[in-house]
């Protein structure tokens, strides 16, 4: 199959600056790393959506889906297929008796549901003002902090598969577990959350997203490109306690770094690739495993061709 001509001739109701061929994915990506995806497609509204996976079913083309790009490692070689960028963003508030529910779009950044929640005096969101990531993203892998989860706050998620489909799930059907749900398994895509948070008051609401804002800045790199905490938690240790502990904090591969200031993120420090990376994580695994016979996991997802 000639790919370009098979997109070029696709007839996809699409604005053509929003179809891209060989595009680089470090634009998209908050570690600023990644090579090209063999076609970036941004998706603005569900026909487009349910019109880009009807046609990649009908050419057997292989489809990835990302938000903020805040999660994820793409590799050098890049991504096969085509990219769909989430841009679905849109927040409907209702003010039921006793709370005040948000419908939200998939797409729509974390950071500005927290505006939003200040701006209408709704508390319950404060926590996770601070993850730098989409909605969808976050309720896929259940993010969370400062003790809360998305599974603290979802009602339901809807969604539709790579065949057009469309379901509605409850929090229950979710399957939520730390930095998991049962979404991971991309059978489905989202494409609305609904939110069940609370009337609150503006300064304190203001105070607390100022406090782990605060926090934040203090505690970890937000200064260099990363995609957030690289190791998931142990059951029964802290992973970037043992990686300080092993002597790794500081270490580097090519440009890529863990962090001097919190030794769970590794972080780009200027050039890194993603071979840079993947080899600092298994250096680190290898390392965590000899000292202290423990299996560390990752947190980021690692997409593209290997």
């Amino acid at each position: 199959m000639d790919f370009k001509k098979t997109i070029m001739n696709s007839g996809l109701e699409i604005k053509k600056e929003n179809i891209i061929l060989n595009e680089l994915m470090n634009k998209y990506t908050t570690f600023k790393i990644g090579g090209p995806a063999e076609c970036l497609i941004k998706i603005n509204n569900i026909n487009e959506l349910k019109e880009v996976l009807k046609f990649a079913e009908k050419n057997k083309i292989n489809i990835t889906i990302i938000g903020n790009g805040s999660n994820l490692l793409v590799t050098d070689k890049g991504i096969k297929g085509i990219v769909l960028l989430n841009r679905l963003e849109d927040i409907q508030i209702k003010d039921n008796e006793n709370n005040i529910e948000l419908t939200v779009k998939s797409g729509t950044k974390m950071s500005i549901i927290a505006r939003k929640c200040l701006e209408q005096n709704i508390t319950g969101f404060e926590e996770l003002s601070g993850i730098p990531g989409t909605i969808g993203g976050a309720v896929i892998m259940n993010a969370g902090a400062h003790g809360k989860e998305m599974k603290n706050i979802v009602k339901t998620v809807k969604c539709i598969d790579y065949q057009g489909n469309e379901y509605e799930f409850s929090n229950g059907e979710l399957k939520f577990e730390y930095r998991n749900s049962k979404l991971k398994h991309k059978k489905y895509i989202i494409t609305e959350v609904n939110l069940i948070l609370n009337k609150g008051n503006e300064t304190e609401i203001k105070n607390k997203m100022g406090e782990y804002k605060k926090y934040r800045k203090e505690k970890q790199p937000i200064e260099y490109p990363s995609a957030g905490s690289t190791f998931k938690r142990g059951e029964d240790y802290i992973t970037a306690k043992l990686i300080d502990e092993a002597g790794l904090k500081g270490y580097k591969i090519g440009g890529a770094e863990i962090s001097k200031k919190h030794s769970g993120f590794i972080i780009n420090t200027g050039n890194a690739t993603a071979n840079d990376v993947l080899e600092l994580v298994q250096y680190v695994k290898k390392e965590i495993n000899l000292k202290f016979n423990k299996n560390i996991e990752l947190e980021i997802e690692i997409i593209g061709e290997k």
